[in-house]
């Protein structure tokens, strides 16, 4: 059954104080505000798990754990050390890290002095820190694990307070503002009596989206919409499996500032206890994660593209058919792949931030990895819609989540949603905000349909759409799908703005790479053939294009998440797109 529960608010005064005010504080602008206190499970945990681990950190083939108490107190300290500061009320706190300990314990620590988070990609450049710095009105920052400080600092005011993690080897020195430790010793915890009871309606925190579509916008998510998470847990059946009891391992790697990341792993673990155990490099992923063996994994298309990617290199796609065939080696099959994967343990497996293509997702069901697929966005703090395993359609993303109302806007198929998950704006942007929630229905930015069962179907993305030379408009993700199937391809992105034709850039994955020049010119080739013989004319992929170079967050044609930033790429390809589609060839070489 899909439930909603309404918030009334006056949006022509909201938008008029929120213009007066630097500190925005929904509470003060709800009609019905309420004084519902937000329930923080973690002073429970602190307590009834006080000495079992929660926190894991690895170096080297050593994990050193702090206790659920041990990272309490540490909160604590911190929290009071933080109000020392003198900082104003509410004051924005930014966070700047690689996923860690300390990531998790300045996140409490803000949350226990009333603070506000402001978390932030690790790899930011100094125009870009720079720029949410001052977009999210920052007025301290914790600086952590990062590769390159002595760039990003750059983009920090000289006036700015700053709180530096401990150092990790292979990593910048942060020897600027408080160093952790020597900040935190002097000071006593903060006492129960002391620590910020938040209401529904005050902000948790405010999360700048990726930028994939240019400048990027803060979103205000209050602790209402934190709550409205876990009621799709605990009053929607417990769709992925987490243990109520403590009896979880979280495993975390993808950025803590992301949503997903964010709600699913950290406040997962608040709720309903257990382990978070990190990662200690790209380099360690594979054997951190084997040793962690996480009960509830949670991850990207793309990693899971390279997860299986990596399965094939070391066994051919023909050859894995054929020995899952076999019913005395396939289930010894599967257990070998699945455990190498260090994914043996794991009660579910989830995908986020984009649609996992159909083809991934069947490639684990045959070796015995059931996927969901949660479809969310930082705007409705993830929660949307869940594909479930067991009622898996293909193509779609699932039914509504639990408090979860849904329609397609009958004039241009963009997605619309409802729920007390929804955001409450974009910080000091009324008229964006104006722009994507209207009559209390959150626009998505995708387009899509609903089947009669409820079931979802994205389509496309509506800035995602091109027009072409002919004047007909295109979108790209239909075309991809063949693509993203092949095992010689790793990346894809179907653009053509201004083109006769649109026309399909790709990079090859380490099994493509290996083949010789004419064994991947004929797989693309029918790629092409299959793909456009279901085509109309004018949305028939004129040329492959190999791209010599990978597409990464480094190089600015990734987000930190690893989906494509279109825009960027076809900035970066345009002015070569018209040569490589008159080129004579089907296929070409860049």
């Amino acid at each position: 059954m899909k439930v909603h529960v309404a918030r009334s608010v006056d949006r022509d005064s909201f938008f008029a104080k929120q213009k007066m005010c630097a500190v925005y504080r929904p509470r003060y602008f709800h009609k019905n505000y309420t004084m519902e206190k937000f329930d923080n499970t973690f002073y429970d945990w602190e307590k009834k798990a006080a000495n079992q681990p929660f926190l894991r950190q690895p170096f080297g083939d050593k994990w050193e754990e702090y206790t659920w108490q041990e990272t309490g107190q540490m909160a604590r300290k911190l929290a009071t050390a933080l109000k020392s500061m003198g900082l104003r009320d509410g004051a924005h706190i930014g966070l700047i890290s690689k996923n860690c300990r300390e990531w998790i314990i300045a996140d409490l620590a803000i949350m226990m002095a009333g603070y506000i988070s402001v978390p932030f990609f690790a790899n930011l450049n100094a125009d870009q820190l720079s720029e949410v710095l001052r977009l999210g009105d920052v007025d301290a920052l914790f600086v952590g694990k990062l590769e390159d400080w002595e760039n990003a600092k750059k983009g920090v005011p000289a006036d700015m307070p700053m709180i530096a993690f401990p150092h990790y080897e292979g990593n910048s020195k942060v020897n600027e503002g408080h160093q952790w430790h020597d900040f935190i010793a002097p000071h006593e915890p903060m006492q129960d009596t002391d620590v910020h009871e938040p209401v529904l309606d005050d902000t948790w925190t405010i999360i700048f989206t990726s930028g994939t579509t240019g400048t990027p916008k803060g979103v205000v998510l209050t602790y209402r919409t934190l709550k409205g998470t876990r009621a799709a847990t605990e009053e929607g059946g417990n769709p992925l499996n987490v243990s109520l009891t403590g009896d979880n391992r979280f495993f975390s790697y993808l950025p803590l500032n992301h949503i997903a990341e964010r709600v699913v792993v950290e406040m997962g673990a608040f709720l309903y206890g257990g382990t978070i155990s990190f990662v200690e490099s790209m380099d360690t992923f594979v054997s951190n994660l084997q040793s962690v063996r996480p009960t509830i994994f949670f991850s990207v298309p793309r990693l899971y593209t390279k997860f299986r990617l990596g399965v094939l290199e070391k066994m051919p796609q023909e050859k894995l058919d054929r020995l899952l065939k076999i019913p005395i080696l396939k289930g010894i099959v599967k257990r070998k792949i699945v455990s190498g994967l260090g994914l043996d343990k794991a009660r579910s497996v989830v995908s986020g931030a984009a649609v996992l293509p159909d083809s991934l997702f069947e490639f684990y069901r045959k070796i015995g990895i059931n996927i969901s697929n949660g479809y969310g966005m930082t705007e409705n703090c993830a929660i949307c819609t869940l594909r479930q395993p067991q009622d898996y359609r293909p193509g779609s993303v699932g039914k509504a989540q639990y408090g979860t109302e849904l329609k397609i806007d009958p004039d241009t198929n963009e997605i619309l949603m409802k729920s007390d998950c929804v955001m409450h704006g974009y910080y000091k942007e009324p008229e964006k905000t104006a722009e994507t929630i209207t009559d209390g229905w959150l626009r998505t930015g995708d387009e899509g349909r609903l089947d009669a069962e409820g079931h979802l179907f994205i389509t496309g993305r509506l800035k995602d759409t091109f027009k072409t030379a002919k004047g007909k408009f295109v979108t790209p993700v239909p075309l991809e799908v063949a693509f993203e199937a092949s095992e010689d391809v790793e990346q894809i992105c179907v653009t053509g703005l201004g083109l006769p034709q649109p026309i399909a850039l790709t990079v090859l994955s380490d099994i493509g790479k290996a083949k010789s020049k004419e064994e991947i010119e004929n797989e693309l080739a029918d790629i092409l053939k299959a793909t456009n013989a279901k085509l109309p004319g004018y949305k028939k992929i004129s040329t492959a294009v190999v791209c010599k170079d990978a597409w990464a967050p480094e190089n600015g044609l990734l987000t930190p998440t690893l989906k494509v930033k279109r825009n960027k790429v076809y900035a970066h390809y345009k002015d070569q797109l018209l040569a490589l589609h008159e080129d004579s060839k089907e296929v070409v070489w860049e």
